[in-house]
Protein backbone atom coordinates (compact mmCIF):
# COMPACT_ATOMS: atom_id res chain seq x y z
CA UNK A 1 0.00 0.00 0.00
CA UNK A 2 1.24 3.31 -1.05
CA UNK A 3 0.53 4.82 2.56
CA UNK A 4 2.63 1.95 4.85
CA UNK A 5 5.90 3.66 4.33
CA UNK A 6 8.68 3.69 7.18
CA UNK A 7 10.37 7.28 7.66
CA UNK A 8 7.56 8.60 5.63
CA UNK A 9 9.34 12.72 6.48
CA UNK A 10 12.60 11.10 8.02
CA UNK A 11 14.40 8.54 5.12
CA UNK A 12 16.68 9.50 3.04
CA UNK A 13 14.98 8.36 0.42
CA UNK A 14 13.18 11.66 0.68
CA UNK A 15 16.13 13.81 0.28
CA UNK A 16 18.21 14.63 3.29
CA UNK A 17 21.94 15.30 2.74
CA UNK A 18 23.48 12.54 5.12
CA UNK A 19 27.23 12.66 5.96
CA UNK A 20 29.51 9.71 6.08
CA UNK A 21 29.43 7.96 9.12
CA UNK A 22 27.82 9.35 12.11
CA UNK A 23 28.74 10.43 15.52
CA UNK A 24 26.69 11.39 18.21
CA UNK A 25 25.26 14.27 18.93
CA UNK A 26 22.81 15.40 21.92
CA UNK A 27 18.76 15.73 21.10
CA UNK A 28 15.71 15.71 22.62
CA UNK A 29 13.80 12.29 22.47
CA UNK A 30 10.88 12.54 19.75
CA UNK A 31 7.91 10.14 19.65
CA UNK A 32 9.71 8.30 16.05
CA UNK A 33 10.92 5.14 16.73
CA UNK A 34 14.50 6.00 16.49
CA UNK A 35 14.61 8.27 13.16
CA UNK A 36 16.53 11.59 14.26
CA UNK A 37 14.88 14.95 13.07
CA UNK A 38 15.92 16.96 9.82
CA UNK A 39 17.42 19.52 11.73
CA UNK A 40 19.56 17.26 13.89
CA UNK A 41 21.04 15.70 11.04
CA UNK A 42 22.46 18.96 9.89
CA UNK A 43 24.75 18.59 12.89
CA UNK A 44 26.40 15.45 12.04
CA UNK A 45 30.31 15.49 11.09
CA UNK A 46 32.77 13.12 9.63
CA UNK A 47 33.68 10.75 11.24
CA UNK A 48 36.12 8.70 8.55
CA UNK A 49 37.45 10.08 5.22
CA UNK A 50 35.46 8.53 2.24
CA UNK A 51 37.95 5.33 1.15
CA UNK A 52 39.39 5.23 -2.50
CA UNK A 53 37.41 2.64 -3.18
CA UNK A 54 33.32 2.55 -2.87
CA UNK A 55 32.16 -0.93 -4.49
CA UNK A 56 29.20 0.39 -6.73
CA UNK A 57 25.65 -0.06 -5.21
CA UNK A 58 24.38 -1.51 -8.64
CA UNK A 59 26.63 -4.65 -7.36
CA UNK A 60 24.37 -8.04 -7.73
CA UNK A 61 26.22 -8.51 -4.62
CA UNK A 62 24.03 -6.04 -2.06
CA UNK A 63 20.96 -8.41 -3.21
CA UNK A 64 20.08 -10.85 -0.30
CA UNK A 65 20.57 -14.58 -1.16
CA UNK A 66 17.33 -16.00 1.17
CA UNK A 67 15.01 -12.96 2.44
CA UNK A 68 11.97 -12.22 -0.04
CA UNK A 69 12.51 -10.50 -2.63
CA UNK A 70 11.19 -9.88 -6.67
CA UNK A 71 13.22 -9.33 -9.31
CA UNK A 72 13.31 -5.94 -9.78
CA UNK A 73 11.27 -2.97 -8.21
CA UNK A 74 9.34 -1.44 -5.33
CA UNK A 75 7.96 -3.32 -2.49
CA UNK A 76 6.47 -2.91 0.91
CA UNK A 77 3.83 -4.38 2.54
CA UNK A 78 3.29 -8.41 3.56
CA UNK A 79 -0.62 -8.76 2.46
CA UNK A 80 -2.72 -12.07 2.96
CA UNK A 81 -0.29 -14.81 3.84
CA UNK A 82 -1.75 -17.42 4.21
CA UNK A 83 -1.53 -21.81 3.81
CA UNK A 84 -4.05 -23.23 1.63
CA UNK A 85 -4.38 -27.05 0.25
CA UNK A 86 -0.48 -27.93 0.80
CA UNK A 87 0.91 -24.08 -0.22
CA UNK A 88 1.59 -21.37 1.67
CA UNK A 89 0.91 -17.75 -0.21
CA UNK A 90 2.37 -14.36 0.25
CA UNK A 91 1.22 -11.37 -1.40
CA UNK A 92 3.01 -8.26 -1.62
CA UNK A 93 2.54 -4.74 -2.57
CA UNK A 94 4.07 -4.38 -5.47
CA UNK A 95 4.68 -1.34 -8.03
CA UNK A 96 5.24 -3.47 -11.71
CA UNK A 97 6.24 -0.54 -13.49
CA UNK A 98 9.29 1.69 -11.16
CA UNK A 99 11.30 1.39 -7.72
CA UNK A 100 9.21 4.51 -6.37
CA UNK A 101 6.28 3.84 -4.34
CA UNK A 102 3.01 3.60 -6.41
CA UNK A 103 0.52 1.76 -8.77
CA UNK A 104 0.37 -0.64 -6.34
CA UNK A 105 -1.03 -4.25 -7.22
CA UNK A 106 -1.08 -7.69 -4.95
CA UNK A 107 1.98 -9.19 -5.93
CA UNK A 108 1.92 -13.60 -5.70
CA UNK A 109 4.38 -15.92 -4.92
CA UNK A 110 4.10 -19.30 -3.41
CA UNK A 111 6.16 -21.94 -1.38
CA UNK A 112 5.78 -25.49 -0.13
CA UNK A 113 8.70 -24.29 2.87
CA UNK A 114 8.43 -20.52 3.39
CA UNK A 115 12.19 -20.67 2.18
CA UNK A 116 11.56 -20.74 -1.40
CA UNK A 117 9.06 -18.85 -3.66
CA UNK A 118 8.05 -18.82 -7.17
CA UNK A 119 6.26 -15.99 -8.40
CA UNK A 120 2.97 -16.04 -10.12
CA UNK A 121 0.69 -13.40 -11.60
CA UNK A 122 -0.49 -10.11 -10.05
CA UNK A 123 -3.62 -11.38 -7.76
CA UNK A 124 -5.15 -8.05 -7.97
CA UNK A 125 -4.73 -4.80 -10.18
CA UNK A 126 -6.36 -1.68 -10.41
CA UNK A 127 -9.16 -2.22 -12.73
CA UNK A 128 -11.98 -0.74 -10.97
CA UNK A 129 -13.03 2.86 -10.02
CA UNK A 130 -12.74 1.90 -6.22
CA UNK A 131 -9.58 0.69 -6.76
CA UNK A 132 -8.30 3.12 -9.37
CA UNK A 133 -5.35 5.18 -6.97
CA UNK A 134 -3.96 1.39 -5.92
CA UNK A 135 -5.29 -2.10 -4.32
CA UNK A 136 -3.53 -1.39 -1.34
CA UNK A 137 -3.26 -3.56 1.96
CA UNK A 138 -5.26 -6.36 3.81
CA UNK A 139 -5.74 -10.06 4.67
CA UNK A 140 -6.61 -13.21 3.63
CA UNK A 141 -9.35 -15.25 6.11
CA UNK A 142 -9.97 -18.92 5.18
CA UNK A 143 -13.81 -18.88 5.55
CA UNK A 144 -15.65 -21.94 7.11
CA UNK A 145 -16.32 -23.48 3.94
CA UNK A 146 -12.56 -23.76 3.17
CA UNK A 147 -12.98 -20.80 1.12
CA UNK A 148 -10.10 -17.74 0.96
CA UNK A 149 -11.02 -14.31 0.60
CA UNK A 150 -9.04 -11.35 0.40
CA UNK A 151 -9.90 -8.00 2.26
CA UNK A 152 -8.09 -5.31 0.96
CA UNK A 153 -8.37 -1.11 0.99
CA UNK A 154 -9.09 0.47 -2.63
CA UNK A 155 -8.32 3.85 -3.14
CA UNK A 156 -10.28 5.85 -5.82
CA UNK A 157 -9.68 9.12 -8.07
CA UNK A 158 -10.93 11.11 -4.96
CA UNK A 159 -8.88 9.80 -2.04
CA UNK A 160 -11.83 7.66 -0.52
CA UNK A 161 -10.55 4.58 1.00
CA UNK A 162 -12.66 2.00 1.14
CA UNK A 163 -12.90 -2.36 2.22
CA UNK A 164 -13.01 -4.22 -0.94
CA UNK A 165 -13.59 -8.14 -1.15
CA UNK A 166 -12.04 -10.89 -3.89
CA UNK A 167 -12.46 -14.63 -4.35
CA UNK A 168 -10.75 -17.10 -5.98
CA UNK A 169 -11.65 -17.85 -9.79
CA UNK A 170 -10.93 -20.98 -9.28
CA UNK A 171 -10.92 -23.25 -5.89
CA UNK A 172 -9.19 -26.17 -7.48
CA UNK A 173 -6.19 -24.69 -8.63
CA UNK A 174 -4.15 -24.91 -5.84
CA UNK A 175 -1.98 -21.83 -6.37
CA UNK A 176 -5.36 -19.36 -6.55
CA UNK A 177 -3.43 -17.58 -9.25
CA UNK A 178 -7.00 -16.23 -10.58
CA UNK A 179 -9.54 -13.61 -8.20
CA UNK A 180 -12.55 -12.33 -9.04
CA UNK A 181 -13.95 -8.64 -7.68
CA UNK A 182 -17.87 -9.22 -7.26
CA UNK A 183 -20.16 -6.20 -7.97
CA UNK A 184 -20.81 -5.89 -4.43
CA UNK A 185 -17.92 -3.97 -4.04
CA UNK A 186 -16.80 -1.94 -1.75
CA UNK A 187 -18.04 -3.96 1.46
CA UNK A 188 -17.45 -1.58 4.06
CA UNK A 189 -17.32 2.17 3.19
CA UNK A 190 -16.11 5.02 5.17
CA UNK A 191 -19.52 6.08 6.44
CA UNK A 192 -20.04 7.54 9.89
CA UNK A 193 -19.71 10.62 12.22
CA UNK A 194 -16.36 11.54 12.83
CA UNK A 195 -14.41 8.98 10.25
CA UNK A 196 -12.25 10.84 7.87
CA UNK A 197 -12.38 9.20 4.68
CA UNK A 198 -8.84 9.12 3.99
CA UNK A 199 -7.57 7.61 6.69
CA UNK A 200 -9.78 4.34 6.87
CA UNK A 201 -7.51 1.10 5.42
CA UNK A 202 -5.96 -2.56 6.03
CA UNK A 203 -8.48 -4.86 7.21
CA UNK A 204 -7.19 -7.79 9.59
CA UNK A 205 -7.93 -10.95 9.02
CA UNK A 206 -11.33 -12.25 10.23
CA UNK A 207 -11.96 -14.37 13.46
CA UNK A 208 -15.32 -16.01 13.73
CA UNK A 209 -17.65 -15.07 17.63
CA UNK A 210 -19.33 -16.85 19.60
CA UNK A 211 -22.45 -15.68 17.51
CA UNK A 212 -21.17 -17.35 14.75
CA UNK A 213 -20.56 -14.20 13.11
CA UNK A 214 -16.91 -13.30 11.43
CA UNK A 215 -15.34 -10.03 12.94
CA UNK A 216 -12.47 -7.98 11.37
CA UNK A 217 -10.81 -4.18 12.34
CA UNK A 218 -9.85 -1.69 10.14
CA UNK A 219 -7.50 0.82 11.03
CA UNK A 220 -9.10 4.54 11.17
CA UNK A 221 -8.74 8.15 12.43
CA UNK A 222 -12.12 8.86 14.33
CA UNK A 223 -13.16 11.88 15.57
CA UNK A 224 -8.67 12.79 15.14
CA UNK A 225 -7.87 9.78 17.06
CA UNK A 226 -6.56 6.65 16.09
CA UNK A 227 -8.73 3.50 16.05
CA UNK A 228 -9.30 -0.19 15.13
CA UNK A 229 -13.25 -0.32 14.04
CA UNK A 230 -15.11 -3.26 14.04
CA UNK A 231 -17.09 -4.96 11.96
CA UNK A 232 -19.57 -7.98 12.02
CA UNK A 233 -20.71 -10.16 9.03
CA UNK A 234 -22.82 -13.64 9.09
CA UNK A 235 -21.37 -14.29 5.18
CA UNK A 236 -17.94 -12.28 5.03
CA UNK A 237 -19.52 -10.21 2.32
CA UNK A 238 -22.14 -7.76 3.71
CA UNK A 239 -20.81 -6.06 7.17
CA UNK A 240 -22.04 -3.60 9.94
CA UNK A 241 -20.02 -1.73 11.86
CA UNK A 242 -20.30 -1.79 15.31
CA UNK A 243 -20.99 0.97 17.61
CA UNK A 244 -17.79 1.05 19.57
CA UNK A 245 -14.16 0.28 18.13
CA UNK A 246 -12.31 -2.85 19.00
CA UNK A 247 -10.10 -0.55 20.58
CA UNK A 248 -9.14 3.49 20.10
CA UNK A 249 -6.32 5.72 22.10
CA UNK A 250 -5.90 9.11 21.86
CA UNK A 251 -2.21 8.79 21.74
CA UNK A 252 -2.20 9.45 18.00
CA UNK A 253 -4.08 10.37 15.00
CA UNK A 254 -4.01 7.22 12.99
CA UNK A 255 -3.24 3.33 13.16
CA UNK A 256 -2.15 1.59 10.10
CA UNK A 257 -2.02 -2.40 9.45
CA UNK A 258 -3.82 -3.15 12.47
CA UNK A 259 -3.31 -7.17 13.43
CA UNK A 260 -5.42 -8.86 16.02
CA UNK A 261 -4.75 -12.84 17.02
CA UNK A 262 -5.46 -14.94 20.33
CA UNK A 263 -2.53 -17.07 21.84
CA UNK A 264 -2.34 -18.75 25.14
CA UNK A 265 0.61 -17.49 27.47
CA UNK A 266 3.85 -20.26 27.19
CA UNK A 267 2.45 -22.15 23.78
CA UNK A 268 4.09 -21.77 21.05
CA UNK A 269 1.35 -23.26 19.14
CA UNK A 270 -1.01 -20.92 17.22
CA UNK A 271 -4.83 -20.48 17.32
CA UNK A 272 -7.35 -21.02 13.86
CA UNK A 273 -9.02 -17.57 14.37
CA UNK A 274 -11.71 -19.50 12.36
CA UNK A 275 -12.57 -21.11 16.41
CA UNK A 276 -13.19 -19.75 19.58
CA UNK A 277 -10.25 -19.17 21.32
CA UNK A 278 -10.21 -21.56 24.19
CA UNK A 279 -10.75 -19.97 28.05
CA UNK A 280 -7.21 -18.78 29.17
CA UNK A 281 -6.17 -17.00 25.66
CA UNK A 282 -5.11 -13.98 25.45
CA UNK A 283 -5.34 -11.64 22.54
CA UNK A 284 -2.44 -9.35 21.00
CA UNK A 285 -3.27 -5.88 18.76
CA UNK A 286 -0.46 -4.91 16.98
CA UNK A 287 -0.59 -1.25 14.92
CA UNK A 288 1.93 0.31 12.91
CA UNK A 289 2.56 3.54 13.93
CA UNK A 290 5.66 6.08 14.10
CA UNK A 291 7.82 4.14 11.39
CA UNK A 292 7.69 0.90 13.28
CA UNK A 293 5.30 -1.96 14.84
CA UNK A 294 3.89 -1.73 18.46
CA UNK A 295 1.65 -4.01 20.66
CA UNK A 296 -0.29 -4.50 23.36
CA UNK A 297 -1.47 -7.57 25.18
CA UNK A 298 -5.14 -8.25 26.74
CA UNK A 299 -8.17 -10.12 26.91
CA UNK A 300 -11.00 -9.72 24.06
CA UNK A 301 -13.95 -8.86 26.38
CA UNK A 302 -17.18 -11.35 24.33
CA UNK A 303 -20.01 -9.69 26.50
CA UNK A 304 -18.60 -6.14 25.57
CA UNK A 305 -16.65 -7.05 21.82
CA UNK A 306 -13.92 -5.01 23.21
CA UNK A 307 -10.36 -5.67 23.35
CA UNK A 308 -8.77 -4.67 27.01
CA UNK A 309 -5.29 -4.20 27.11
CA UNK A 310 -3.38 -5.80 30.61
CA UNK A 311 -1.45 -2.34 31.00
CA UNK A 312 -2.41 0.92 29.17
CA UNK A 313 0.74 3.06 28.74
CA UNK A 314 -0.13 7.00 28.02
CA UNK A 315 2.99 7.74 26.20
CA UNK A 316 3.26 5.40 23.64
CA UNK A 317 6.97 5.60 23.17
CA UNK A 318 6.50 2.66 26.01
CA UNK A 319 4.96 0.51 23.84
CA UNK A 320 6.63 -2.61 22.92
CA UNK A 321 7.82 -3.36 19.77
CA UNK A 322 7.31 -6.26 17.26
CA UNK A 323 10.96 -5.25 16.21
CA UNK A 324 13.04 -2.62 17.15
CA UNK A 325 15.02 -1.87 13.49
CA UNK A 326 13.48 -1.14 9.81
CA UNK A 327 10.72 -3.47 10.26
CA UNK A 328 7.15 -2.34 9.33
CA UNK A 329 3.59 -3.07 8.07
CA UNK A 330 4.17 -6.75 9.82
CA UNK A 331 0.86 -9.45 9.09
CA UNK A 332 0.79 -12.50 10.65
CA UNK A 333 -1.05 -15.87 10.10
CA UNK A 334 -2.13 -19.07 11.29
CA UNK A 335 -0.11 -22.27 9.56
CA UNK A 336 -2.52 -24.73 9.46
CA UNK A 337 0.60 -26.88 8.89
CA UNK A 338 2.57 -26.59 11.73
CA UNK A 339 0.06 -25.30 14.41
CA UNK A 340 1.82 -21.93 14.81
CA UNK A 341 1.65 -18.35 14.16
CA UNK A 342 4.12 -17.02 11.70
CA UNK A 343 4.56 -12.68 11.62
CA UNK A 344 6.01 -11.10 8.21
CA UNK A 345 7.54 -8.18 7.83
CA UNK A 346 8.74 -5.46 5.29
CA UNK A 347 12.23 -3.66 5.39
CA UNK A 348 12.71 -0.99 2.97
CA UNK A 349 16.03 0.11 1.68
CA UNK A 350 18.54 2.61 3.69
CA UNK A 351 20.15 3.88 0.28
CA UNK A 352 18.80 6.53 -2.15
CA UNK A 353 15.82 6.65 -4.23
CA UNK A 354 18.65 7.28 -7.08
CA UNK A 355 20.38 4.26 -5.45
CA UNK A 356 17.14 2.42 -6.31
CA UNK A 357 16.65 3.33 -9.35
CA UNK A 358 20.58 2.40 -10.42
CA UNK A 359 19.76 -1.16 -8.97
CA UNK A 360 16.86 -1.69 -10.20
CA UNK A 361 14.86 -3.24 -7.07
CA UNK A 362 13.98 -1.65 -3.58
CA UNK A 363 12.86 -3.68 -0.54
CA UNK A 364 12.65 -6.77 1.03
CA UNK A 365 10.49 -8.87 3.51
CA UNK A 366 12.42 -9.67 6.65
CA UNK A 367 12.57 -13.78 7.56
CA UNK A 368 9.06 -15.02 8.29
CA UNK A 369 9.13 -15.98 11.92
CA UNK A 370 7.27 -18.13 14.71
CA UNK A 371 5.64 -15.60 17.40
CA UNK A 372 4.21 -16.52 20.34
CA UNK A 373 3.41 -15.35 24.11
CA UNK A 374 5.90 -15.84 26.59
CA UNK A 375 4.45 -17.13 29.91
CA UNK A 376 3.81 -14.07 32.04
CA UNK A 377 2.07 -12.66 29.24
CA UNK A 378 4.29 -10.07 29.16
CA UNK A 379 5.29 -9.91 25.63
CA UNK A 380 5.46 -11.42 22.19
CA UNK A 381 9.02 -13.73 21.38
CA UNK A 382 9.92 -14.35 17.95
CA UNK A 383 12.07 -16.55 16.14
CA UNK A 384 12.76 -17.92 12.61
CA UNK A 385 10.74 -20.61 11.38
CA UNK A 386 12.37 -24.04 11.17
CA UNK A 387 12.92 -24.22 7.78
CA UNK A 388 15.10 -21.49 7.20
CA UNK A 389 17.85 -24.01 9.19
CA UNK A 390 17.39 -25.96 5.62
CA UNK A 391 19.89 -23.72 4.22
CA UNK A 392 22.52 -24.17 6.57
CA UNK A 393 25.73 -25.64 5.30
CA UNK A 394 29.64 -26.16 6.95
CA UNK A 395 28.53 -25.81 10.23
CA UNK A 396 31.75 -24.93 12.60
CA UNK A 397 31.63 -25.07 16.52
CA UNK A 398 33.31 -23.35 19.70
CA UNK A 399 32.71 -24.00 23.18
CA UNK A 400 34.41 -21.91 26.53
CA UNK A 401 35.99 -18.84 24.86
CA UNK A 402 36.99 -16.61 27.88
CA UNK A 403 36.52 -12.78 26.54
CA UNK A 404 37.96 -10.62 28.63
CA UNK A 405 38.10 -7.04 28.60
CA UNK A 406 38.69 -5.46 24.95
CA UNK A 407 38.48 -9.30 23.73
CA UNK A 408 38.33 -10.35 20.15
CA UNK A 409 37.51 -13.84 18.61
CA UNK A 410 37.22 -14.13 15.01
CA UNK A 411 34.73 -16.47 13.58
CA UNK A 412 36.55 -18.11 10.68
CA UNK A 413 35.29 -21.17 8.43
CA UNK A 414 32.10 -19.77 7.32
CA UNK A 415 30.71 -17.54 4.81
CA UNK A 416 31.11 -14.34 6.27
CA UNK A 417 28.18 -12.66 3.97
CA UNK A 418 25.70 -15.85 4.25
CA UNK A 419 25.23 -16.83 7.45
CA UNK A 420 23.60 -18.06 10.42
CA UNK A 421 25.27 -17.28 14.13
CA UNK A 422 23.76 -18.61 17.36
CA UNK A 423 25.85 -17.35 20.70
CA UNK A 424 25.73 -18.19 24.35
CA UNK A 425 27.20 -15.37 26.31
CA UNK A 426 27.80 -16.20 29.79
CA UNK A 427 28.84 -13.43 32.60
CA UNK A 428 31.66 -14.72 34.77
CA UNK A 429 30.67 -11.90 37.70
CA UNK A 430 28.03 -9.88 38.55
CA UNK A 431 29.30 -7.61 40.59
CA UNK A 432 29.75 -4.72 38.53
CA UNK A 433 26.57 -4.35 37.25
CA UNK A 434 25.70 -0.85 36.32
CA UNK A 435 22.55 0.73 37.74
CA UNK A 436 19.25 0.93 35.02
CA UNK A 437 17.84 4.08 34.59
CA UNK A 438 14.31 3.87 33.73
CA UNK A 439 13.96 7.25 31.90
CA UNK A 440 16.72 5.10 29.29
CA UNK A 441 13.13 3.55 27.97
CA UNK A 442 11.75 6.59 26.19
CA UNK A 443 14.69 6.88 23.87
CA UNK A 444 16.46 3.60 23.47
CA UNK A 445 18.08 4.25 20.20
CA UNK A 446 19.06 7.73 21.98
CA UNK A 447 21.23 5.52 25.04
CA UNK A 448 22.83 3.14 22.23
CA UNK A 449 24.27 5.88 20.84
CA UNK A 450 25.66 6.95 23.77
CA UNK A 451 27.25 3.54 25.02
CA UNK A 452 28.49 2.13 21.91
CA UNK A 453 29.91 -0.81 21.57
CA UNK A 454 33.21 1.53 21.90
CA UNK A 455 32.13 2.35 25.71
CA UNK A 456 33.56 0.24 28.58
CA UNK A 457 30.86 -0.80 30.71
CA UNK A 458 30.46 -3.20 33.93
CA UNK A 459 29.21 -5.85 31.79
CA UNK A 460 29.14 -5.56 28.20
CA UNK A 461 29.14 -3.87 25.64
CA UNK A 462 29.62 -7.72 24.48
CA UNK A 463 28.24 -9.20 20.88
CA UNK A 464 28.98 -9.38 17.47
CA UNK A 465 30.99 -7.59 15.08
CA UNK A 466 29.40 -8.39 11.52
CA UNK A 467 30.54 -7.35 8.06
CA UNK A 468 33.46 -6.22 9.30
CA UNK A 469 36.50 -5.01 7.22
CA UNK A 470 40.16 -6.13 7.81
CA UNK A 471 40.72 -2.69 10.00
CA UNK A 472 37.20 -2.32 11.18
CA UNK A 473 37.03 0.92 9.52
CA UNK A 474 33.37 -0.52 8.73
CA UNK A 475 31.34 -3.33 10.93
CA UNK A 476 28.06 -3.61 12.01
CA UNK A 477 27.91 -4.61 16.26
CA UNK A 478 25.00 -6.17 17.77
CA UNK A 479 25.81 -6.52 20.99
CA UNK A 480 24.12 -6.27 24.58
CA UNK A 481 25.11 -4.40 27.83
CA UNK A 482 23.57 -5.43 31.30
CA UNK A 483 21.64 -2.78 33.94
CA UNK A 484 20.43 -4.10 37.31
CA UNK A 485 17.30 -2.65 38.24
CA UNK A 486 15.27 -2.87 41.43
CA UNK A 487 14.20 -6.29 41.32
CA UNK A 488 15.43 -7.33 38.09
CA UNK A 489 18.04 -6.65 35.25
CA UNK A 490 17.41 -5.42 32.58
CA UNK A 491 18.89 -6.24 28.93
CA UNK A 492 19.97 -3.20 26.61
CA UNK A 493 20.52 -4.60 22.81
CA UNK A 494 21.79 -2.55 20.31
CA UNK A 495 22.13 -3.02 16.67
CA UNK A 496 24.77 -0.40 15.74
CA UNK A 497 24.97 1.04 12.12
CA UNK A 498 26.50 3.97 12.06
CA UNK A 499 30.15 2.53 11.25
CA UNK A 500 28.59 -0.04 8.56
CA UNK A 501 29.70 1.73 5.35
CA UNK A 502 32.22 4.49 4.36
CA UNK A 503 29.64 4.91 1.12
CA UNK A 504 28.07 8.41 1.63
CA UNK A 505 23.78 9.17 1.96
CA UNK A 506 22.95 6.07 3.86
CA UNK A 507 20.53 5.93 7.10
CA UNK A 508 22.82 4.33 9.45
CA UNK A 509 21.38 4.42 13.20
CA UNK A 510 21.91 2.83 15.93
CA UNK A 511 19.14 0.64 16.84
CA UNK A 512 18.49 -0.72 20.37
CA UNK A 513 15.72 -2.41 22.89
CA UNK A 514 15.61 -3.44 26.37
CA UNK A 515 14.24 -6.93 27.44
CA UNK A 516 13.87 -7.71 31.34
CA UNK A 517 16.04 -11.47 32.29
CA UNK A 518 16.39 -13.21 35.30
CA UNK A 519 20.06 -13.19 34.79
CA UNK A 520 21.30 -15.23 38.04
CA UNK A 521 18.43 -17.97 37.20
CA UNK A 522 19.16 -18.40 33.11
CA UNK A 523 22.74 -17.38 33.15
CA UNK A 524 23.44 -17.51 29.66
CA UNK A 525 22.01 -14.90 26.96
CA UNK A 526 21.92 -15.88 23.72
CA UNK A 527 22.09 -13.92 20.09
CA UNK A 528 21.39 -15.31 16.96
CA UNK A 529 22.01 -13.04 13.83
CA UNK A 530 21.34 -14.25 10.36
CA UNK A 531 23.74 -12.35 8.02
CA UNK A 532 22.41 -12.05 4.39
CA UNK A 533 24.46 -9.24 2.72
CA UNK A 534 22.87 -6.35 3.25
CA UNK A 535 20.34 -7.63 5.83
CA UNK A 536 21.65 -8.27 9.09
CA UNK A 537 18.48 -9.66 11.24
CA UNK A 538 19.18 -10.33 15.15
CA UNK A 539 17.02 -12.06 17.80
CA UNK A 540 18.01 -11.41 21.72
CA UNK A 541 17.58 -13.34 24.83
CA UNK A 542 15.38 -15.90 22.78
CA UNK A 543 13.53 -13.65 20.98
CA UNK A 544 12.81 -11.02 23.73
CA UNK A 545 14.06 -8.36 21.46
CA UNK A 546 14.32 -8.09 17.81
CA UNK A 547 16.49 -5.84 15.04
CA UNK A 548 16.17 -6.14 11.73
CA UNK A 549 18.57 -3.93 9.75
CA UNK A 550 19.69 -2.64 6.39
CA UNK A 551 23.58 -2.37 5.29
CA UNK A 552 25.58 -1.62 2.27
CA UNK A 553 29.28 -2.27 3.23
CA UNK A 554 31.51 -0.16 0.69
CA UNK A 555 34.67 -1.97 0.37
CA UNK A 556 34.21 -5.35 1.54
CA UNK A 557 31.23 -6.83 -0.35
CA UNK A 558 32.92 -6.93 -3.84
CA UNK A 559 36.16 -9.00 -2.98
CA UNK A 560 34.05 -10.62 -0.35
CA UNK A 561 36.57 -9.65 2.44
CA UNK A 562 34.19 -9.49 5.22
CA UNK A 563 34.77 -10.50 8.82
CA UNK A 564 33.13 -11.53 11.65
CA UNK A 565 34.00 -11.41 15.59
CA UNK A 566 32.62 -11.92 19.14
CA UNK A 567 33.76 -9.14 21.27
CA UNK A 568 33.90 -7.76 24.46
CA UNK A 569 34.37 -4.25 25.81
CA UNK A 570 33.30 -4.40 29.55
CA UNK A 571 35.05 -4.80 32.30
CA UNK A 572 33.88 -8.01 33.96
CA UNK A 573 34.72 -11.35 31.73
CA UNK A 574 32.58 -12.97 29.35
CA UNK A 575 32.28 -15.96 28.12
CA UNK A 576 31.23 -17.65 24.96
CA UNK A 577 29.86 -20.90 26.12
CA UNK A 578 28.60 -22.18 22.92
CA UNK A 579 28.84 -20.55 19.65
CA UNK A 580 27.46 -22.07 16.36
CA UNK A 581 27.91 -20.57 12.89
CA UNK A 582 26.49 -22.28 9.34
CA UNK A 583 27.24 -20.45 6.19
CA UNK A 584 23.68 -20.45 4.37
CA UNK A 585 22.75 -21.79 0.82
CA UNK A 586 21.02 -19.21 -1.70
CA UNK A 587 17.71 -19.96 -1.93
CA UNK A 588 15.09 -20.08 -4.69
CA UNK A 589 13.26 -16.50 -5.12
CA UNK A 590 10.96 -15.57 -7.43
CA UNK A 591 13.36 -16.88 -10.23
CA UNK A 592 11.02 -17.15 -12.49
CA UNK A 593 7.25 -17.38 -12.71
CA UNK A 594 4.79 -20.32 -12.71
Amino acid sequence: MSHCLPFPMFHPRHGWPFLLFLVLFPFESSLLCGHPRTAEAANRVLLYPQSAKVSSIVSKNYRTAYHFQPRKNWINDPNGPMYYKGVYHLFYQYNPGSVIPGNKTWAHSVSTDLINWVRLQPALERTEPYDAKGCWSGSATILGDGQPAILYTGADDVKNQAQCIAFPSNLSDPYLREWTKPDSNPVIRPVGPGLNRSQFRDPTTGWAGPDGQWRIAVGAELNGYSAALLYKSQDFVHWNRVEHPLYSSNSSTMWECPDFFAAIPGNGSGLDPSMAAPSGAKHVLKVSLDSCDKYMVGVYDLKRDEFVPDTVLDDRRLWPRIDYGNYYASKSFFDAKKGRRIIWGWTNESDSSSDDSAKGWAGIQAIPRTIWLDCQSKQLLQWPVAEVESLRRNGISHQGIELEKGGLFEIKGTDTLQADVEIDFEPEAMDSIDPFDPSWLMDTEKHCRKVDASVHGGLGPFGLAVLASANMEEHTAVHFRVYKAEHKYMILMCCDLRRSSLRPGLYTPAYGGFFEFDLEEERKISLRTLIDRSAVESFGGGGKVCIMARVYPATLIEDGGARMYAFNNGTSTVKVSQLKAWSMRRAHVNVKKA
